[in-house]
């Protein structure tokens, strides 16, 4: 299933919102530096769907802060 993931860096504490159908909002307490954000965005995902870190991927928009994830 692919998901569009609007994500917020540094953010004060880290939350999941649904924002539509396959459009999520994804806050994140670390910083968008040498993929730091992407690899807790995985590992958070992961933890919300229930799912193995390996199951997450970042299709899209690997520097960007709109990408698309396929679990």
């Amino acid at each position: 299933m692919r998901y569009e993931v609007r994500v917020i860096p540094n953010s004060s504490k880290e939350r999941i919102e649904t924002l539509g159908e396959n459009v999520l909002k994804v806050y994140l307490m670390c910083v968008p530096e040498k993929g730091k954000a992407n690899a807790r965005l995985i590992a958070i995902l992961s933890n919300y769907f229930s799912v193995s870190k390996s199951s997450v991927s970042i299709l899209s928009g690997k520097r960007s802060g709109t990408k698309v994830v396929e679990i």
